[in-house]
């Protein structure tokens, strides 16, 4: 079996996230193994601890992108992997793959590169009568190192990362991840703000994400009086954020990277999808999980494999037309 191996997942955060699933999988097989994975800048820290991962490498997109990426394919082919297991299907990566030098180069065939890999799998998105979940389309990736099943995904949170949220731990709270980086995944702020109002006032809202999110939720946050809502956009990091969700009664988040995160802490998780579904293979993965979608088929929905940033019919009503009673619900049962 491979000694030196290598992940490859320079995509999203929430990618990354259900990415370690290979991690966890291959150092359940082969204990032994040496296992680096390569990250784009800034995602870097979701790895911070990690107790599988031998080293973390990772690639500046934004600075002297194709610079970058000839020095790092030099250092990945210093390092003589046994095995290169890619996810994506872009291009840059799959020349990182291709001429990385490794033993096996295993990739999706809908990489444009992967006519130089020596295996490929089919990249499937799953359907009503073949679910697939993105850690089962990875799993096929390493099938022959392991097995057919796939682990789940798991972030390590440090003792210091739980540590600093017990301040906020003192009373029952949620966590509401607001954002999202497509418009269309993204639960109306209006709607997140009747939810809330309706809530027992006893119970602290915490509102997450990145600084990015930090008006979204000031709005959120303004537009709830009376109530216990704090916005803690950028103030805490990946893990910290990740250990506050584990400890919540219930996080309520999009089809976006905090759902990626209660799959990664088997954290309890109500998922609202708007215009994706979770058939396309990002549904939640906790074993306390929930799924809020319009109960009434569209026909437009859904609208894309991805998010987009307007909604195509111009009325949102895969949004808009939830009914707020349906993430009430969930709590009656916690």
């Amino acid at each position: 079996m491979s000694q030196k191996i290598l992940i490859i997942q320079t995509a999203f955060i929430g990618d990354v996230v259900l990415a370690t699933a290979l991690a966890e999988k291959l150092h359940q097989f082969h204990p032994e193994s040496q296992i680096d994975f390569l990250v784009r800048k800034g995602n870097e820290s979701l790895l911070t601890g990690h107790p599988f991962l031998n080293e973390v490498l990772v690639w500046d997109k934004k600075k002297r992108k194709f610079i970058g990426l000839w020095q790092l394919m030099k250092q990945i082919r210093k390092r003589k992997y046994d095995l290169v297991v890619n996810v994506q299907r872009f291009f840059a990566s799959g020349f990182l793959t291709a001429f990385s030098g490794g033993g096996i180069k295993a990739g999706f065939d809908k990489n444009p590169m992967s006519f130089l890999f020596t295996r490929r799998a089919k990249h499937i998105i799953g359907d009503k009568k073949h679910p697939l979940h993105e850690v089962d389309r990875n799993q096929l990736l390493i099938s022959v190192e392991t097995d057919g099943n796939a682990a789940r995904p798991r972030l390590y949170p440090s003792p210091a990362d739980y540590e600093s949220i017990k301040p906020l731990q003192q009373h029952p709270y949620i966590v509401i991840a607001p954002g999202s980086v497509w418009f269309t995944k993204q639960y109306p702020e209006k709607k997140w703000m009747d939810f809330i109002n309706k809530l027992p006032s006893s119970i602290n809202v915490f509102l997450i994400g990145g600084a990015s999110d930090m008006e979204l939720c000031r709005r959120i946050e303004s537009g709830c009086p009376g109530r216990q809502v704090h916005n803690l956009c950028g103030q805490y990091s990946f893990l910290q954020s990740a250990a506050l969700q584990q400890g919540a009664m219930m996080n309520y988040v999009n089809d976006s990277a905090p759902l990626h995160f209660t799959s990664a802490m088997n954290a309890p998780v109500t998922a609202v999808f708007c215009s994706t579904i979770p058939l396309f293979g990002y549904g939640p993965l906790s074993e306390n999980h929930h799924i809020v979608e319009l109960k009434t088929p569209l026909s437009c929905r859904p609208c894309g494999l991805h998010g987009q940033s307007h909604c195509p019919k111009g009325h949102f009503n895969c949004a808009n037309l939830i009914a707020d009673e349906q993430l009430l619900a969930v709590l009656k049962y916690q």
